[in-house]
């Protein structure tokens, strides 16, 4: 996650120096613990949570726990991650139970990003079976009602707008009747900004707060604003009141400081993640999982997440799946796994939710990566069906054909396959149980 990336860096630093470590003694841990509290800082952390933080690593570090640890630098590892994951709080669910529809306000400064994620929060109900409404609350921003209007026919998410010039709160009023009418399960209340707290827009908020009766009131914060966006969560939770937080823009490069000191500070549960401006860019927070990435540990389970949140057809996986059993997976095949790929995301981000790869893949640009996935995939798609699953027929002239149709050279298409064959290869020792004595430890 691009946003933790410097903060990252700088632990895992500090933890490869503990783990070439025998024993730790106080000053060791004294000395690690000044580093890791440099780096939180640093990284905008408040610094009452570092604080706080460092105390409670400590105290373990110097303990029982440590010193009778056969790795005692892995061990402070452990207990780093386990008190980060204290730090930034329990996974917070959302409270959709009672009658319908249940109310959603979101609320939070101007360009926080409100109306994307009232859109992704909308999508993302639906696909828990939940049916939303937007409610295009926001009457200063000049284009916010088009703009959620616009997000509402992508996603094909009806969207309750009324003329600019009616008041905020009985548009929302308006919209929550309007959301019972048509039998929605959820309303989702899209909410004016400033580009400061003031307190017109908090008593326009709690006069909203107070006519629609929220089950749910997200702070949407800038994650990029840094130790300001703690300021501001404070500032709604005492005005307002807020049940949970959504922190956008994790996927740019802030400093990430923000992410771990709001739960802290505001009380509340940090609910969701706005991890890309797409529509479908909104994650589940889950704290164990933010700190393992925080860390270095990767995040399988997101990964798997991202893959099912693809809908493969399961008559085409578990086709996939027998022919990487038989080895008999073909270029087509191959060609379809790079489509289903790229859905995903960056391949940077994919393969730094894999446990060990973040280091390696800061060794490797995204536009080298990008550019020679575009490769691959053009050379295969140059070729005829029977080309892709008949390799063996491509001979010289063939190469010609599909290297002037791709706009790639012949040495591009013979390295491909050399790439392609040692894949195949190594599919097939693994499905003969012929484990390479390189991979052993990888696969335990």
């Amino acid at each position: 996650m691009a946003m933790f990336e410097n903060l990252s860096d700088k632990l895992q630093a500090i933890f490869k120096n503990l783990r070439k470590r025998g024993k730790l003694n106080e000053a060791d841990v004294d000395a690690a613990m000044r580093e890791i509290r440099l780096a939180l800082l640093e990284a905008d952390v408040h610094y009452g949570v570092a604080k706080s933080l460092i105390a409670r690593v400590r105290e373990r570090a110097i303990g029982a726990e440590v010193a009778r640890s056969l790795t005692p630098g892995q061990q402070v590892v452990k207990i780093v991650h386990q008190e980060l994951i204290e730090t930034l709080g329990k996974p917070g669910t959302l409270a959709l139970h009672g009658n319908t529809p249940h109310v959603i306000m979101l609320v939070g400064l101007q360009g926080s990003g409100k109306t994307t994620t009232a859109a992704k929060l909308a999508l993302h109900l639906r696909r828990n079976k939940q049916i939303p409404m937007l409610i295009a609350a926001d009457t200063y921003r000049p284009a916010a009602i088009e703009q959620l209007m616009a997000l509402g026919k992508q996603l094909d998410v009806p969207v309750h707008a009324e003329n600019p010039d009616r008041s905020p709160v009985e548009i929302a009023v308006n919209g929550v009747q309007a959301a019972l009418r048509a039998n929605a399960s959820v309303a989702i209340i899209d909410t004016a900004g400033r580009l400061q707290i003031d307190q017109p827009l908090m008593d326009e908020l709690v006069a909203i707060r107070d006519r629609t009766h929220p089950k749910e009131i997200l702070l949407v914060a800038d994650s990029m604003t840094g130790q300001e966006a703690v300021n501001i969560g404070a500032g709604f939770a005492e005005q307002v009141g807020i049940s949970g937080l959504v922190l956008t823009k994790v996927d740019g490069d802030a400093r990430g400081g923000a992410a771990i000191s709001m739960r802290e500070v505001t009380g509340v549960p940090i609910k969701f993640l706005g991890v890309s401006e797409k529509v479908d860019g909104l994650e589940v927070f889950s704290p164990d999982r933010l700190a393992s990435r925080i860390l270095g540990m990767g995040d399988v389970l997101g990964l798997i997440e991202k893959a099912e949140a693809m809908e493969m057809d399961e008559a085409e996986a578990l086709e996939l799946q027998d022919k990487l059993r038989t080895a008999s997976f073909t270029l087509e095949d191959f060609r379809k796994q790079l489509i289903q790929i790229k859905r995903m995301g960056p391949l940077s981000q994919v393969m730094e939710m894999l446990p060990g790869m973040g280091e390696m893949m800061k060794q490797v640009s995204q536009e080298d990566i990008d550019r020679q996935l575009r490769l691959v995939e053009a050379i295969i798609s140059s070729m005829t069906l029977r080309e892709r699953n008949q390799p063996r027929l491509l001979d010289a002239n063939r190469r010609k054909r599909i290297a002037a149709g791709s706009g790639t050279s012949v040495q591009d298409i013979n390295q491909t396959m050399r790439q392609f064959q040692q894949m195949q290869g190594l599919m097939k020792k693994l499905a003969g149980g012929k484990i390479p004595a390189n991979l052993k430890g990888l696969l335990g």
